[in-house]
């Protein structure tokens, strides 16, 4: 329950059952100031009238505010305002709850601009029911957004080289003008209006409304979430606080891995058996983390969720919790892939089939370089990155294909090389290895951490990857004979 999703009025679908005569809009504005930690995206939609003006109806969906927006639209329709009344709106403001252009009023400017003829919109159902041959999709943005992914058959002509490339640009097609949310493909619109085109459109809410809309649907799988200690003791994740003699509340929120890990077990030291720390991280990685910690230690994760990006994990202190200075315990392997070389990591996954072909329990720990190896070999889009994230992603190998040799890479030729002889060889390849590793029981584990600084997203790697923070990999390692650092 992260999203919430409200809405006022009437909706376009009504308005056109009713054949009432309406326009509408998509903008995806922050929910407070931008420049304030913890601005999230919301989406809004706005249906008014191209007859009087007045607003008929809004949806809106997003993290924080979505209440407040639906309130003062629905004012506004319950006064009889008009899309120039939300314009010009006045509400209280500061950086954490909102800023001086407030969604509402961002609505009202975009709704003005379409009533004034200042821009021409189209809808992404719109756009999908055409046929392609008649449209020329022309994507705004950068060459690094553009990587990221764009509708298909789409041309890229950045907003800032568009004057000098509007030969480019056919005169007989529809042209359906997109940016990310809309705000750049407007600037586009007016260049294309002030030089003779008539015929352009831009798409309401940009790639991002179109994208998330042309998804495929997925029924979620509804998994109820158990932990066990060291012991094996079962712990419902339903357990009441209050059934605990004491709660220690402890906020670990804006500390990175292995930050929280190790408030965690400052805090836990202080405690008698009984007592339980609740503790808040905003770490994704630490999700995984607690428990680990927990199984390691000994100790009861009593409580674990994640709402709104942050975690609360209740854990209770065990009168059996482990010191953290227990000898392994078996004869698992251990691997820490380190490096992003092809020769590298070819060696580890060439250890890591041999340990499991002797029966034993293999745990692949990626950070930093190594992550390269794990990430999907074609463009994924749509994952709202920033600048510098957009920039690592196009620096850094794309997949294990893309790797380079550590010593004699020749701009790739040994590289392919080494392949050539691997295959001849009857080596398998570092792929089918990667497969055989994970189908025989290895735990891919990609550092969190690492991937937050280097802007790699859960959804560019490929499947079969868990997600875990230093704790996952010390839990791994302490039933571990062997550890490798690569």
């Amino acid at each position: 329950f992260d999203l919430t999703v409200g809405m006022t009025g009437i909706s376009e679908k009504l308005c056109k059952a009713k054949e009432i005569p309406c326009e509408t809009l998509i903008i995806h504005p922050n929910d407070s100031a931008g420049y304030y930690p913890g601005a999230m995206k919301m989406c809004l939609k706005l249906v008014f009238s191209p007859e009087n003006r007045r607003v008929l109806g809004a949806q809106a969906s997003g993290y924080n505010g979505v209440d407040k927006r639906i309130d003062v639209i629905a004012t506004a329709i319950m006064g009889e305002m008009t899309v120039d009344d939300l314009a010009e709106i006045e509400h209280s403001y500061a950086p954490p709850y909102s800023s001086a252009k407030d969604p509402v009023n961002m609505a009202g400017f975009v709704a003005q601009n379409i009533l004034d003829g200042l821009v021409r919109t189209i809808s992404w159902e719109e756009v999908n029911a055409s046929n392609s041959s008649d449209l020329f999709l022309l994507d705004v943005r950068t060459p690094a957004e553009f990587a990221t992914g764009s509708m298909p058959g789409a041309i890229n002509i950045p907003q800032a080289n568009l004057r000098e490339r509007l030969a480019e640009i056919p005169r007989d097609k529809k042209v359906i003008v997109f940016c990310r949310v809309g705000l750049i493909a407007y600037n586009a619109s007016r260049v294309l209006e002030a030089n003779g085109f008539t015929n352009h459109y831009n798409l309401s809410g940009g790639y991002e409304t179109w994208h998330i809309a042309t998804l495929p649907q997925v029924a979620a799988v509804n998994t109820e979430h158990l932990h066990t200690t060291h012991k094996g003791n079962v712990i419902n994740m339903q357990t009441a606080k209050e059934k605990l003699s004491r709660v220690v509340e402890v906020n670990a929120c804006g500390l990175q891995c292995p930050g929280p890990v190790m408030r965690l077990k400052q805090e836990m030291d202080a405690l008698e058996h009984g007592e339980a720390i609740s503790i808040t991280a905003s770490d994704p990685g630490f999700y995984a983390d607690a428990p680990s910690w927990a199984r390691a230690t000994g100790n009861v994760v009593r409580d674990i969720s994640v709402q709104k990006g942050i975690v609360t994990a209740v854990i209770e202190k065990n009168i059996s919790a482990v010191p953290a200075t227990a000898l392994a315990r078996g004869n698992d392997k251990t691997i820490i892939v380190f490096s992003g070389d092809l020769d590298k990591t070819i060696a580890s996954f060439i250890i890591a089939n041999g340990a499991l072909s002797m029966g034993r329990k293999v745990t692949m720990f990626f950070t930093f370089w190594g992550l390269n190896a794990l990430r999907k070999p074609e463009k994924v889009g749509g994952l709202g990155k920033n600048l510098i994230e957009m920039a690592f992603g196009w620096m850094m190998p794309r997949g294990s294909k893309k790797l380079a040799l550590s010593n004699m890479n020749m701009g790739g030729i040994g590289g392919k090389l080494i392949r050539g002889i691997m295959k001849h060889k009857n080596v398998p390849a570092l792929e089918d290895m990667m497969t055989m590793a994970i189908k025989g029981g290895a735990n891919i584990v990609a550092c969190q951490m690492s991937m937050d600084l280097m802007g790699i997203r859960k959804e560019e790697l490929i499947d079969g990857v868990q997600f875990g923070g230093v704790a996952t990999y010390l839990e791994a390692s302490e039933s571990s004979d062997n550890n490798l650092f690569i």
